[in-house]
């Protein structure tokens, strides 16, 4: 930054904002604060424009070609994955920079260390990052509407965004069901397990595409479940994979929204409230449902309860 006059006296900085002329406001920046700023900001640009990289990396099956690949140059990756070389070293050299993937200087070579292989070339993994770029990305889609919404007040509906944002949540989300719903997050809820073997009827409240509802209910075969949702798009899509999993016969979903579904006669509750985007087109009647999250000592992702049932997931 070019050399500062001297400071100006204290009077002047005390003024309002607006009331300085160019100079002045030059004056009562402070620099370090200034630089701390831009640093940030350049930061989150490229966290920005490595979103897109890692959604492409998805979705044209590069970090699955490079994973246990060892070293490969771009057009050996272009090969492996059918695509143009030109634009897989970019993709390439922008990752190595980003620190996702590893660059040998001497050979001209990329690979994918261990560690990224397992949160960005594994779908069925416990990890799978790209998931929450492209949930990311698809959800400022929606900039306009919910510009409009700021205006307004009214809610912006889940069923308004971007298909992929669905897709995007289902693939971030699922793999940590997967990992842990049935393995750790129900036995550490006293006495829930035991009652899920016995045949509990749960209500997955939000079910969205109905991953964790489809992951419960194979592993309790005596239970039986019932996915909620509002979106229509995500309860066929909800319905089509219980049929593949092979669970239809203790899994139902329906649709119905936040102030309409059946309420009552579950003895669980499982539910989504805190994912980001979950909100439907009314956001009051949304407060008024008769979900509320567990006491914070109990707390966790997954543990919401209806006000009446005695037991909680």
């Amino acid at each position: 930054m070019r050399d500062r006059p001297a400071a100006a006296d204290d009077r002047r900085m005390r003024r309002p904002w607006a009331s300085l002329t160019r100079e002045e406001a030059f004056l009562a920046i402070d620099e370090n604060k200034l630089n701390a700023f831009m640093g940030q900001f350049v930061e989150d640009l490229g966290a920005t424009v490595q979103a897109g990289m890692v959604v492409l990396g998805h979705r044209l099956g590069l970090y699955r070609a490079m994973a246990g690949a060892g070293p490969l140059s771009p057009a050996e990756l272009a090969e492996r994955t059918g695509t143009a070389e030109r634009y897989v070293h970019e993709w390439l050299a922008a990752q190595a920079a980003a620190g996702y993937l590893a660059y040998d200087p001497a050979s001209g070579r990329f690979s994918l260390p261990e560690e990224q292989a397992f949160a960005l070339a594994d779908p069925a993994g416990p990890v799978y990052l790209p998931g929450a770029f492209q949930l990311a990305l698809a959800s400022l889609k929606a900039e306009p509407r919910i510009a409009e919404a700021f205006r307004t007040g009214a809610g912006v509906g889940w069923h308004e965004q971007d298909p992929e944002v669905f897709e995007g949540c289902e693939m971030f989300f699922a793999p940590g069901y997967r990992a842990n719903l049935v393995q750790s997050w129900i036995p550490a809820l006293d006495g829930v397990e035991a009652k899920l073997r016995a045949g509990a009827r749960v209500a997955d409240v939000g079910c969205g595409h109905g991953a964790s509802t489809i992951i419960m209910a194979k592993a309790y075969p005596n239970a039986s479940f019932i996915g909620f949702d509002y979106h229509q798009r995500s309860i066929d899509w909800a319905r089509k994979a219980a049929s593949e999993a092979g669970v239809s016969d203790r899994v139902r979903f329906e649709v119905a929204p936040a102030d309409a579904f059946a309420g009552d006669g579950y003895d669980a509750a499982h539910g989504r409230a805190g994912q980001p985007g979950r909100r439907g087109p009314h956001p009051r009647a949304d407060r008024r449902r008769r979900v509320r999250p567990l006491p914070p000592r109990r707390r966790d992702p997954v543990q919401y309860r209806l006000r009446s049932p005695p037991v909680t997931l």
